[in-house]
Formats: structure tokens, sequence, C-alpha cells
């Protein structure tokens, strides 16, 4: 089974998680932390800030590792590295998502979240 890496950004402010709806492809319209691809060459820190930058207009800051999700979906493995990160500069415009949250403590469980990010959510919720 082929495997994918990607990156993840648990962005906080204010007792408040970022989450975006994804507004394309086979998982339209599910919820998830943003990020994206590792493009050869690239820390996973550093794809990161390029990937928030390209979808989000954003400037971040990567300032923990959180957690890497291994997830098996049925075509793919997943291998997700997913960063406490803040934000540097910018308003968080949507350039590819359909929808976008900030959630708090008692509102992470009212999205459909992806299943590789579903098991992020207790995890986070401990930051918040």
């Amino acid at each position: 089974m082929k495997t994918i890496r990607v990156v993840a950004a648990i962005l906080i402010d204010n007792k408040k998680v970022f989450a975006t709806q994804r507004g394309y492809g086979e998982f339209k319209d599910g919820w998830e932390f943003p990020g994206g691809k590792i493009d050869v060459g690239e820390t996973p820190e550093e794809a990161l800030v390029r990937e928030i930058k390209e979808e989000l207009d954003t400037e971040i800051e990567v300032l923990k590792l959180l957690d890497t999700v291994e997830y098996d979906y049925p075509k793919f493995h997943l291998s997700m590295d997913c960063f406490i990160c803040k934000i540097k500069f910018g308003d968080l415009v949507l350039k590819e998502h359909e929808a976008s949250a900030w959630l708090t403590k008692e509102t992470l469980y009212s999205v459909n979240w992806l299943p590789a990010d579903q098991g992020l959510i207790p995890l986070v919720e401990k930051h918040l």
C-alpha cells in the first residue's frame, strides 16, 4: 500500500483550535486540521509553513510536534505529523477550503472530522 506523508497545523489561539472543511476531492466536506503534503527536500516543519501560506495566506510558527498519526485509508496509508502552531501574520483566508471554524472544547466534536484527524481530537482537547 502506498504511503502518503503529510503535515497538519494545530492552530490554537485563545483556547480555540482552527479547523477547515475540505472543498474538493474524495474527502470533500470532511473536517480536518489544515496542512498538506511534504515536498522532496523539505522538513515537515518547512512543508507546514509553506502549505499554510499557500492554502490560508497566513504565516505560522511551528512550536512543537503533538503527534504522528498513522492511518490506513482504503487506497493508501497516511502518515501525518501534527504540530502545534501559532499565527505570526495573516487572516486565514480560505483559498482551497469550503469553510472553517474556531472550535472550543465544547464544540470540538460538533464537526464531521475525517477519520485520520478523529484520533487527534482527545489530544487537542487537552490543549484547549
